[in-house]
């Protein structure tokens, strides 16, 4: 039997009945902490003009020629460092908030809801994504990419690459893409709550750090607004614990390459606390949905290092929020309107 009578893409066929699918999505691993899949992994990834905003020809030549022949190698062995017997952190922890948030769709009433993972660069890729949904007959797709704060390089990026995938299917579904949600009362408040138990196990430090990936100022200026909404997510998340500005500073980590990025820097920032008399610091990551090798090697344990070696000597991290419970009722909270 052909493709084209077993499955069609023409919703008036009886199998489909108005069924939601729902595409998780997040920024991707490499499918092995190997030079080998590390080359594969930052080849797509670094290619993508969304992520390096330099003209096309002379990027390639650097990505190439050098870049391609000295990070994977080194970037295999971090990766190495998180790898757990569940393979990547942040496939693993993505693919689990998949599942709780099909079986809290479920509980809630949605049975005509099937929720699917992918990464936006590596796998399962959205493309394979999208086609899990089409496959099981569903009409109506939703993107939740789980990047609290829209940025180009993340969320702008997504929905390239959804797009690229649904201009070739004959027949389009309805389409509702999720630009962010660094606002959603339950995202702020699973936040604060994640804060509220650290703090009630451990104390209030000198000084409650909110780390954000970095990104070249450059796109600042050329007007992505992500550098915005941080700052409107850590000014949400402190008036809901009801803390003061001063206690809280908001920082930007993960620079790559020699231009300017958003500042302060977060290694510089607590490189520079312990000569302030700060040695006592808990450091977050609210726009990580998961942790993954930004948290749990760059912050966990380099930056840990850098305080540490300066004189600092109280340093915790809050961990991303994951699978927790009342982060995938903000998922469903975010959804629920669409739905």
């Amino acid at each position: 039997m052909s493709r084209f009578s077993a499955v069609t893409d023409n919703p008036h066929d009886g199998r489909f009945n108005q069924k939601t699918g729902i595409l998780l999505t997040n920024l991707g691993s490499p499918d092995a902490p190997t030079a080998s899949a590390l080359r594969t992994y930052l080849r797509e990834f670094l290619s993508d003009p969304r992520i390096v905003e330099i003209p096309r020809f002379v990027w390639m030549i650097i990505l190439h020629g050098i870049i391609l022949r000295i990070r994977p190698k080194r970037s295999a062995k971090l990766y190495e460092s998180i790898w757990t017997e569940n393979g990547s952190p942040l496939t693993h922890i993505t693919r689990q908030q998949s599942l709780k948030l099909n079986a809290l769709l479920k509980e809630h009433g949605y049975t005509n809801t099937e929720v699917v993972m992918a990464m936006r660069y590596g796998n399962p890729s959205i493309e394979a994504g999208l086609e899990q949904l089409r496959d099981k007959g569903l009409t109506r797709i939703i993107v939740l990419p789980l990047y609290p704060q829209y940025s180009s390089p993340t969320t702008g990026s997504t929905f390239d690459a959804v797009s690229n995938v649904l201009r070739k299917w004959r027949w389009v579904p309805e389409l509702h893409f999720i630009n962010g949600y660094h606002k959603n009362t339950r995202y702020i408040e699973s936040l604060a709550n994640s804060i509220s138990e650290d703090l009630a196990a451990n104390g209030m430090p000198q000084k409650l750090v909110f780390s954000y990936h970095g990104m070249p100022k450059l796109f600042l200026e050329r007007g992505d607004p992500y550098h915005c909404l941080c700052l409107q997510t850590t000014r949400l998340v402190i008036e809901k614990l009801g803390l003061d500005k001063d206690q809280v500073i908001s920082t930007f980590q993960s620079r790559f390459g020699k231009a300017e990025w958003l500042k302060p820097y977060t290694d510089a920032t607590l490189e520079s606390f312990p000569a302030q008399g700060i040695k006592d610091i808990a450091i977050i990551s609210p726009a990580f949905s998961a942790d993954c090798l930004e948290t749990l090697e760059e912050l966990e344990g380099e930056n840990r290092e850098i305080f540490e070696h300066a004189g600092g000597e109280k340093y915790r991290y809050i961990a991303a929020l994951n699978e927790r419970d009342d982060h995938i009722d903000a998922m469903f909270d975010i959804l629920k309107p669409m739905l």
